[in-house]
Parts: structure tokens; C-alpha cells; sequence
């Protein structure tokens, strides 16, 4: 969720200059469960107020990210005077005129007058991103023979599971996969992959040449967008989807295990399909091209012709907040 509200907010300050100000909120858990409504009070809050007290300075922007802001998100528009433009990013599952405007899946259906709709979520991966990031790994990836293939495994959730049984059978694809190219594989895990799942996977995969990140030192995740060839994505994650998608690197979708109808999660895929982005994985690594997809800078100059604001006329910084 941080990198949603803080791509967005970088995104935005590639185009007027500005100071990005981060804030993180969390609630007392006694007070965690109430509906949005009831959370009002700061001293409820186990982190400090992103909302600025009397006398202090309200930002120009205010993006935030996640169900606890919510409330935060609406005392800061009913608060701050029109001072603060406030930006809520996926569906709020509020009435969105609520809101300044909303930042939405489009996956998630929702519509109004103030929501802009973009494929996936927001997320920090530009080509600059990543090819900045790629020479602290050059050691380590420059060698490896191509075609390079990344991988980026999810986890468990609400729809979706990644039993033992199933990271072998991935594993195993994805192998053949690597072997028949004569490849390498680059793979990172999330933080919600069963540690089963991922001792599956990474004792099938470690005889492959590549490099499977086991979560020691920097994430090489930016460099392993930055080298791949071919991206493979678990169905699970819109984030790892949308981030692969950026790049314009052929994005395969790997199946996990449903635990209930795939819903939003096969409309995101088919928008991405419909892009040119992404295909289901097939066992094969074809190869396919397509105009990367920059939706998290669609929405920055959404926010910025939203606020009565032109890229790069800023004669002084604009401040954004960014809780999430």
C-alpha cells in the first residue's frame, strides 16, 4: 500500500517540483475494528495524526492509501478549508464524491464524476527506477545467460492460495520453461508466501543458473525488472502485475490455487491482455511486444488537471502528504 501513495506521489513530482512528506498510520488495535465514522479522535491512533494541528501548515496534496486512512482522508477535506486537494487511492467503498477525486482499479468497477480509473494500482516502477537501481546487481546479473526470466511469486489471500503441492507443480513449469530456453531465472517471493510454499519452490529451482532472492540484503526486485526478458506473475497480486506491465516486457500469468472466484482479479487480467501486456503462462516463453503501460503517470496528471495545476509552471514546491 506505501508504494501505491508513493508512486502516485512521485509521479506527480516528476512533474511540478515538490517535497514528498510520508506519513504512516495505524490504529490502536481497541479502536482498529470501529467503522470509519467512529475513528475520529487522534488519540486513537497508535502513530502520529497525519492531519495538521492549528498553526501548522496544510499540504497542497494529501494521497493516501488503505482503509485506515479513511477517516484521516476526511477530516483532512473537511478540515482543511480547500486547502488541501485529498486523493484516496483504490475503492474507498465510500461514496467517492467524499473525496477531492479517487485513484481506482479499474478492475474494481467503480465509477463517478471525481474517480479516475487506471489499469492495476500505482506503483513506483519507471524505466529511470529501474535502470537506476539495475548497477548495484550488475555482479550478479550481468553474467547470467539469456533469456533472463523473472519471477515474482505472491501468496495467500482471500482468493487466492499457494499450497506445497501447487509451488511444485509452478516450479516445475517453470523449470521446463527456463531449461528449454536456456535461460536463467531471477525470483523473488512476497511477504505473503507460505514459508512451506517457497522451501518447495526454491529446492526445485536452485539448480537452475539465476539467482532466487531469499530476503538477505537489498531487494534486487527493480533490477530484476530492469534485466528480464520475460516476467511470470501470480494471478494473485495487481501490484506485481501492474509493475511488471510498466516495463514492456512480455508479463505471463501464473495460476495459484482459487479459494473463491477470481472476480476483479480476471478483469484485471484480461484489461492487461486487451493491453498487449500479459497472457496466461502456457509452459512456453514467448515473446511479444507492446507500449508500457504508465498509468500511475496518467493519474499524476489527472490529480495536477484536477487541481487547477500545469507540469513544470510551479514556481515553489507544492507539499505532498502521503499517509498510508
Amino acid at each position: 500500500m506505501e508504494n501505491q501513495a508513493l508512486g502516485l506521489a512521485e509521479a506527480v513530482a516528476r512533474l511540478i517540483p515538490a517535497i514528498i512528506d510520508i506519513r504512516r498510520v495505524r490504529w490502536r488495535p481497541a479502536f482498529d475494528w470501529l467503522p470509519v465514522g467512529l475513528k475520529k479522535a487522534s488519540w486513537m491512533l497508535a502513530s502520529e495524526s497525519p492531519v495538521p494541528a492549528d498553526g501548522e501548515i496544510w499540504p497542497d496534496l494529501w494521497i493516501a492509501t488503505g482503509r485506515a486512512t479513511l477517516p484521516l482522508s476526511l477530516a483532512a477535506r473537511r478540515q482543511g478549508g480547500g486547502r488541501t486537494f485529498v486523493v484516496q487511492t483504490q475503492d474507498p467503498r465510500l461514496e467517492p464524491s467524499l473525496f477531492d477525486l479517487v485513484v481506482a482499479p479499474a478492475h474494481d468497477g467503480l465509477t463517478g464524476d471525481n474517480v479516475v480509473s487506471i489499469t492495476g494500482s500505482p506503483h513506483r516502477v519507471t524505466p529511470q527506477a529501474l535502470a537506476e537501481a539495475a548497477p548495484a546487481f550488475a555482479g550478479r546479473l550481468d553474467a547470467l545467460p539469456r533469456p533472463r526470466v523473472g519471477v515474482l511469486i505472491g501468496g495467500k489471500s482471500k482468493a487466492f492460495d499457494l499450497t506445497p503441492d501447487h509451488a511444485a507443480e509452478l516450479a516445475g513449469r517453470i523449470a521446463d520453461a527456463v531449461r528449454a530456453s536456456g535461460g536463467s531465472l531471477m525470483l523473488t517471493f512476497s511477504r505473503r508466501t507460505p514459508a512451506a510454499a517457497a522451501a518447495v519452490m526454491t529446492e526445485r529451482l536452485e539448480g537452475l543458473a539465476g539467482w532466487i532472492w531469499d530476503g538477505e540484503g537489498p531487494n534486487p526486485l527493480f533490477a530484476f525488472l530492469h534485466v528480464a526478458d520475460h516476467i511470470l506473475v501470480t494471478e494473485d497480486s495487481a501490484n506485481m502485475a501492474a509493475e511488471a506491465a510498466s516495463t514492456g516486457k512480455p508479463v505471463h500469468i501464473l495460476p495459484m490455487v482459487a479459494l473463491k472466484p477470481p472476480g476483479k482479479f480476471a478483469r484485471l487480467h484480461a484489461d492487461l491482455e486487451a493491453k498487449g501486456a500479459a497472457r496466461p503462462f502456457d509452459g512456453a516463453l514467448e515473446t511479444w511486444s507492446y507500449a508500457p503501460l504508465a498509468e500511475t503517470d496518467r493519474a499524476a496528471r489527472a490529480i495536477l488537471k484536477a487541481m487547477g495545476r500545469e507540469a513544470s509552471v510551479a514556481a515553489t514546491p507544492a507539499a505532498i502528504s502521503t499517509p498510508v
